[in-house]
């Protein structure tokens, strides 16, 4: 089970002409209470300046099929497992089209409009992203769901 902590480490000068050592910080920040459902959203688009428009970003993002918080006010690691995926086709955020993995009774299903298949788990990597920044494979996983298998995060 692969273990996400989400501390944050950040350095700012707020006056470049205030004397002041400089030194690095560290900045961290705890899950106060964790939900039940957590929901990640991936940053697929960037906005490109020059090209006065927003370009897709086809990175690899290797997401986990479970995943452990350790960053939470509660002593014990809060664990998740992915049970949805938002998946965007195509080259651009103005056009393109959704489709979606949701796993249920342990299978993976994938929909496309009302298209419905049942696929491998191992198939939910293919939409991880590309390993080359230009690719003819345009299916990125965009929004990432997650479930507690514990009660304590449950209401």
């Amino acid at each position: 089970m692969q273990r996400i902590s989400f501390s944050v480490t950040s350095a700012a000068v707020l006056n470049p002409f205030a004397m002041c050592s400089l030194q690095e910080a560290q900045k961290r920040m705890k899950i106060k209470k964790p939900p039940h459902i957590l929901v990640i959203h991936l940053k697929r688009f960037k906005y490109v300046e020059q090209m006065g428009r927003y370009k897709k970003l086809s990175y690899r993002v290797v997401f986990p099929l479970e995943l452990k918080l350790s960053n939470t006010v509660e002593d014990a690691d809060i664990e998740y497992s992915l049970f949805a995926v938002v998946v965007h086709v195509g080259s651009g955020p103005n056009h393109g089209h959704y489709v979606s993995l949701v796993k249920s009774h342990n299978h993976w299903l994938f929909f496309d409009d009302e298209n419905v298949e049942i696929i491998d788990e191992s198939a939910v990597q293919a939409f991880f992203g590309s390993a080359q920044e230009y690719s003819s494979n345009t299916d990125h996983g965009y929004i990432l769901f997650y479930e507690s298998l514990g009660a304590s995060s449950k209401s």
